[in-house]
C-alpha cells in the first residue's frame, strides 16, 4: 500500500523482498518433516512466491535475496572477517543462554522472559566457548543517537534504551584479605559505602573458584554455587523469588574504614549487571535486606530519615530514599543526594576506585551448535591459532552431506570433509571452526545487498546504496526492538566506520 501510494505522487521507489531462510525454526521444521533443511527452504520459499504473485503484491524480483544461498552468505561471512580485522569479533569462554529443546545457545535478546524465544522452552546456562561481536563497544553511540531517529515509535526507542541500560556510578577496587587479588564492583550509590556489611557475587564470577578452593567446606559450597548457577536468570532475577547464597569463607578490606567484609555467593546477582559482584548495603537496598536477615547478617544504617533516626536492630524493611549521611565518617550530616560526587571524588583522590559508566547491553553471542547457518569463517591451527579465512577464500560452503544428531554439538563436527583444512598462516594441518552465526548476523545488512544482489566482487555497490538508503520506510513488528532493529543499527555504524557506506542508521522511518 505505501509503495503504490509512493509511486502515484510521482516518487521512485524500490520495493524488494527476500527470505531470511537460516536459523533454527527452518532447521527444526526440515528435521521434523524428514527433509535437508536446504530442499525444504528453498521449497517455502517457492511458495511464498507464488502466493505473493497470486495476491498481486508488487515487487522488483530482479533484486530478491535469500540469505542461505552462497551469494549471500559469502558477504555475511565478509562482514564477520571486517569485525574480526577491527577487533570487534572474538572468541572466550562464558556462562551462556542454552536452550535445551533447540540443543544450542541463544543471545540474551533472545531470551523472553527466562525462555527461548522460539520454542519457549526454559533457558539454562552452560559454560562455553563462544564467538561474540563487541556491540558494547557501541553502546554509547546506539543509545545517542536513538535521538536522531525523530520518526520512530517512542515505545521502540524506549525499549532500546532499557535494553542499553546506562549507569553512572563507581568501580571499587576491593583487596582480598589474605590474597593479592583485587574484587572488583560497580556501584551507583556510592553514598553508602559505610553501610557494606557484605559483597554477594553471582555464581558464575570468575573470581569464585579461587575464592572457595582450600576452604574447610569446599565441596559443600560448590554444591551450593552449582545449585544457583542451575536456577534460571528468571528466576533469580524475580525480586519474590527467596534468597539463596552461601559464604566463601574470603573477606575483602572496606577502602574507606578498613573493615573486613564477609564475601557471600547469592543467587540474585546476575553477570548482567556489572562485573557480577555488589557490595551490599541491607539498610538501603530491599534484596540486599532480605539476605542480610535471612542469614543473619550485620545491617548498618548510613542514610537516616530526616524525620526521625533510624535503627538498624528494629528496621522492618530497607530505607531506600534520600536523607541525611550518618555512620560515615568526614561526611556525617551532608544530605545524601549531594554525597554522591563527593564520595565518588574522594575514592578517585585515594585511589579506592574510579567512577564509571557501565551498561546493561552485552556483547552479541553469535556462535550456535547448529547446521542451518553462515559457517564462521576461522579456521583453529595448532600451531598459529585463530586464523581467519582469506577474502579471497570466500564463501566458506556449508556442506551438505551431514548427519543430523540431536547431540547439542553441530553436525559440522562430524563432516570430515569441512572440518580438515589447511592453515591458510602456515600452511599446516587445521580444522574448521564448527559452530554457525546466528541467524540475526544474516539480517542485519540485506537491505544493503537489495540495491545490488548481483554483485559477485562486493556485498554492495556502495555509490548506489548511498543513493537509496537509508531505507525511508520501513515496516516491521515490536518483536524486533532489541533483536533485529538494534543489530541493524549496529552493523551500519560500524560498516559506516570503515567506510562503506555515507550513514550510520539504516532506518529512517519505522511502523
Amino acid at each position: 500500500v505505501v509503495a503504490r501510494y509512493k509511486k502515484m505522487r510521482g516518487m521512485n521507489v524500490l520495493s524488494p523482498m527476500g527470505f531470511d531462510s537460516f536459523g533454527l525454526p527452518a532447521e527444526n521444521a526440515a528435521i521434523k518433516g524428514g527433509m535437508h533443511p536446504r530442499t525444504s527452504t528453498l521449497n517455502n520459499i517457492s511458495t511464498m512466491k507464488r502466493q505473493l504473485a497470486q495476491w498481486g503484491v508488487e515487487y522488483d524480483w530482479e533484486r530478491e535475496v535469500v540469505s542461505c544461498l552462497p551469494e549471500y552468505y559469502k558477504w555475511t561471512q565478509w562482514i564477520f572477517l571486517k569485525l574480526y580485522e577491527k577487533g570487534l569479533a572474538y572468541k572466550k569462554k562464558a556462562f551462556v543462554n542454552w536452550c535445551p529443546s533447540c540443543k544450542t545457545v541463544l543471545a540474551n535478546e533472545q531470551v523472553v522472559n527466562g525462555h527461548c524465544e522460539r520454542c519457549d522452552t526454559e533457558v539454562t546456562q552452560k559454560d562455553l566457548e563462544q564467538w561474540f561481536f563487541r556491540i558494547t563497544g557501541y553502546a554509547e553511540r546506539l543509545l545517542a543517537d536513538l535521538g536522531k531517529l525523530t520518526e520512530w515509535p517512542e515505545r521502540v526507542k524506549t525499549m532500546q534504551r532499557n535494553w542499553i541500560g546506562k549507569s553512572e556510578g563507581v568501580e571499587i577496587d576491593f583487596k582480598i584479605d589474605g590474597a593479592d587479588d583485587i574484587l572488583k564492583c560497580f556501584t551507583t550509590r556510592i553514598d553508602t559505602i559505610y553501610g557494606a556489611t557484605f559483597i554477594a557475587l553471582a555464581p558464575e564470577h570468575p573470581l569464585v573458584n579461587r575464592l572457595v578452593k582450600g576452604q574447610k567446606d569446599e565441596a559443600a559450597i560448590n554444591g551450593a554455587i552449582e545449585k544457583m548457577r542451575a536456577e534460571s536468570k528468571m528466576e533469580r532475577s524475580d525480586a519474590a523469588v527467596e534468597k539463596e547464597g552461601v559464604f566463601t569463607g574470603r573477606h575483602v578490606i572496606n577502602p574507606v574504614n578498613g573493615e573486613k567484609v564477609p564475601i557471600w555467593v547469592a543467587n540474585y546477582i546476575l553477570m548482567d549487571y556489572g562485573a557480577g559482584a555488589i557490595m551490599a548495603v541491607p539498610a538501603h537496598d530491599e534484596r540486599d535486606f532480605e539476605f542480610a536477615k535471612k542469614y543473619k547478617l550485620p545491617i548498618k544504617v548510613v542514610i537516616d530519615d530526616p524525620k526521625g533516626p533510624l535503627d538498624a536492630a528494629t528496621m522492618k524493611e530497607a530505607y531506600v530514599e534520600e536523607g541525611v549521611i550518618v555512620n560515615s565518617g568526614k561526611f556525617n550530616g551532608l544530605p545524601s543526594q549531594d554525597t554522591v560526587k563527593k564520595i565518588a571524588l574522594y575514592f578517585e583522590e585515594n585511589k579506592f576506585g574510579k567512577r564509571q559508566v557501565q551498561y546493561r547491553l552485552r556483547d552479541w553471542l553469535i556462535s550456535r551448535q547448529r547446521y542451518w547457518g553462515a559457517p564462521i569463517p576461522i579456521v583453529n591451527c595448532p600451531k598459529c591459532g585463530i586464523v581467519p579465512v582469506p577474502e579471497k577464500d570466500l564463501p566458506v560452503l556449508l556442506p551438505e552431506d551431514v548427519e543430523f544428531r540431536p547431540t547439542g554439538e553441530s553436525p559440522l563436527k562430524f563432516s570430515k570433509e569441512f572440518v580438515n583444512a589447511k592453515c591458510p598462516k602456515c600452511g599446516g594441518p587445521a580444522t574448521r571452526e564448527t559452530d554457525t552465526m546466528d541467524t540475526f548476523v544474516d539480517s542485519s545488512w540485506y537491505f544493503l545487498r537489495y540495491i545490488s544482489p548481483k554483485s559477485s566482487d562486493r556485498p554492495f555497490e556502495t555509490e548506489l546504496v548511498n543513493r537509496w538508503l537509508p531505507v525511508d520506510q520501513y515496516i516491521g513488528g515490536i518483536e524486533h526492538a532489541i533483536l533485529h532493529l538494534l543489530y541493524s543499527r549496529f552493523i551500519s555504524k560500524f560498516l559506516y566506520d570503515i567506510k562503506t557506506i555515507s550513514f550510520d542508521e539504516p532506518f529512517r522511518n519505522l511502523f
